[in-house]
């Protein structure tokens, strides 16, 4: 496959490496335009007219995406992927919660009428969005990029957004046993879509993700669970868990998603799953984003226990105290970049090591 990155098969070897706990990747989470001509001439899409269209209309979403795609840089190690994701939790829409897009992100609203029931529809209207969008996007691509996989997250937060993060933390209490079926459940579905996503948008094997832009020479995800900030240990450990192990078993590459001060205290039995490969740090609001000081530790007792790191929005005055205090094996450094003379500058410390 012959992408508009010219250094792609570089950059796989740095995510194999990276994948087990070597080397580093140097990237940026979303996208800066290139220097220069685009790498192709690409006409752009008349306006959105409203934000559903710029969410929701698959042919005007693919043609914007595939207009971006042309004009984006993807030096050092950023990945040729088109960001395809519907909301951060799109599989709660599949499973009957609703959409409402917004102009930075999705919101997924509760399904106001959940009986308890766990149903995949093959005729959900999200869903036939999920399939068609991609299929556009993997259309207008022609191999010039991959097309990622949407954020479609799991578990307990997507039971979250079909019932609400309240009545989820009652139901842990006083009625366990169905809690756990309906995880269960999820995790079928969540599997179903996946496999027919990945059917759709791999190339010669290899996928990427949108979330965080990770690729990997198989089945590649971000795994999650942002309420276990306000859930117990042990209850971390019952309801989410042996689910995200299942995940980890199935998957060939996964990368879980630690999400704010308080979700510090799962790190614990999130580093004991056997098959995850890599752990992404996110501080949360009024923290210092990931290239801080303070985050050192945190990064070493990862890669201790034999997992890699991902550090996100770190600036470039950050990137050499960074590699100088953690060490240059087994980091994903997604770097806050303003321009492609700070990539270059950044290419430079990283060769320095």
């Amino acid at each position: 496959m012959k992408t508009w990155k010219e250094n792609f098969e570089v950059s796989k070897k740095h995510y194999m490496d990276w994948w087990n706990q070597k080397g580093v990747v140097l990237t940026m989470w979303e996208h800066l335009d290139k220097d220069g001509s685009p790498h192709e001439a690409v006409q752009a899409p008349t306006p959105a007219k409203d934000m559903n269209q710029f969410w929701f209309d698959p042919e005007w979403r693919s043609e914007y995406l595939h207009y971006k795609m042309s004009r984006y840089s993807y030096k050092a190690d950023i990945l040729p992927v088109a960001n395809t994701q519907l909301g951060p939790g799109s599989l709660g829409a599949i499973l009957g919660a609703d959409l409402e897009g917004r102009e930075d992100t999705i919101w997924i609203r509760d399904k106001k009428d959940f009986d308890g029931n766990i149903v995949f529809n093959e005729d959900n209207k999200w869903w036939k969005l999920h399939l068609e969008l991609l299929a556009k996007c993997k259309e207008k691509a022609r191999g010039n990029y991959l097309i990622g996989c949407p954020d479609l997250v799991e578990g307990l937060d997507v039971l979250a957004s079909l019932k609400g993060s309240d009545n989820v933390l009652m139901d842990l209490m006083i009625d366990p046993d169905t809690t756990l079926h309906q995880l269960k459940e999820i995790n079928k579905a969540y599997f179903k879509a996946f496999d027919r996503i990945y059917e759709i948008i791999n190339e010669d094997g290899e996928m990427a993700f949108c979330y965080f832009s990770i690729w990997g020479p198989g089945k590649v995800s971000k795994l999650q669970c942002d309420i276990s900030i306000m859930i117990s240990e042990d209850d971390f450990r019952t309801f989410a868990l042996p689910f995200l192990r299942e995940q980890c078993d199935y998957i060939d590459y996964t990368l879980y998603h630690l999400d704010g001060v308080d979700a510090m205290r799962h790190l614990d039995a999130v580093l004991e799953l056997e098959n995850l490969n890599a752990v992404q740090w996110t501080p949360g609001v009024g923290q210092p984003q990931g290239g801080d000081a303070r985050w050192y530790g945190l990064y070493k007792k990862i890669l201790a226990a034999g997992k890699s790191v991902m550090a996100n929005w770190v600036t470039l005055d950050e990137l050499k105290p960074l590699l100088d205090n953690v060490g240059n094996q087994g980091l994903n450094i997604q770097m806050d970049f303003k321009s492609e003379k700070e990539i270059d500058e950044a290419l430079k410390i990283i060769d320095s090591f």
